[in-house]
């Protein structure tokens, strides 16, 4: 079943984003993946991203739902149909929503995790936070900012927010696939944030990322972003992969 056309608002969005040594990532990535690099390094990070109107295309906002939700993703290359495509790979969904929940692999793409948020927001300082049902973990402290994080693989705020705005299909394990979607923004703009704290259970887990292979790179802000999401096929599980 693909997934239908979703509309709504992106109404805050953090994407958090670490510099990742890129034998590390190619060994936990499945097939057909493979990590996009920057400056040598594989890039990957959390998107704390709260939703609001979200619906099915075509129906009115006001019978859309809102929700917390976070996604772990590194950025990916593989080949289709003889080109080259880039986007992020999604090992894990998280959401506040029962119904993305019980939805996931129908509605929305993959396993969505249940958990449970705690967000607070004010004056440009944002405090966000989850405990998922298997108990992941997430929290960051930050604040809005101008200034650029100069040990950052990217030469810039421009040359990152490219890179993610490129990057805007992404895919989830759901059983033997992957579930695809798209992200069409109607409006793209990212401004950065100063990250004072940030813990994670899944990048600090040194049974994947063994110590010494992550480091932080940047952080970025997305708000009030009128969007689409847009279901694509599915890929296929490659044989013996994880």
């Amino acid at each position: 079943m693909k997934i239908p056309k979703i509309k709504g608002i992106i109404d805050r969005r953090i994407l958090i984003n670490y510099q990742i040594d890129k034998e590390v990532l190619e060994n936990y990535l499945p097939k057909p993946f493979k990590p996009k690099l920057v400056n040598g390094k594989g890039i990957a990070g959390i998107c704390l991203i709260r939703l609001k109107e979200i619906r099915p295309k075509g129906l009115p906002k006001q019978i859309g739902i809102s929700s917390e939700n976070g996604a772990h993703r590194i950025a990916v290359e593989w080949t289709e149909n003889g080109k080259l495509k880039e986007g992020v790979y999604i090992p894990r969904r998280d959401t506040s929503s029962k119904l993305n929940s019980l939805a996931g692999g129908t509605i929305f793409p993959g396993i969505h995790h249940l958990a449970n948020f705690k967000v607070n927001e004010k004056d440009g300082n944002y405090e966000v936070g989850f405990i998922s049902d298997d108990k992941t973990s997430l929290s960051i402290k930050a604040k809005e900012t101008n200034s650029w994080n100069t040990e950052s693989v990217f030469e810039n705020l421009e040359c990152v927010s490219e890179f993610f705005e490129n990057g805007s299909i992404g895919y989830s394990p759901d059983k033997n696939d992957f579930d695809g979607l798209e992200l069409k923004a109607y409006n793209w703009k990212v401004s950065l944030l100063e990250v004072e704290n940030v813990k994670s259970s899944f990048f600090e887990n040194e049974s994947i990322f063994p110590k010494g292979s992550v480091k932080f790179d940047n952080a970025l802000l997305m708000k009030d972003i009128e969007h689409e999401w847009i279901g694509l096929k599915k890929i296929k599980t490659a044989p013996n992969t994880v």
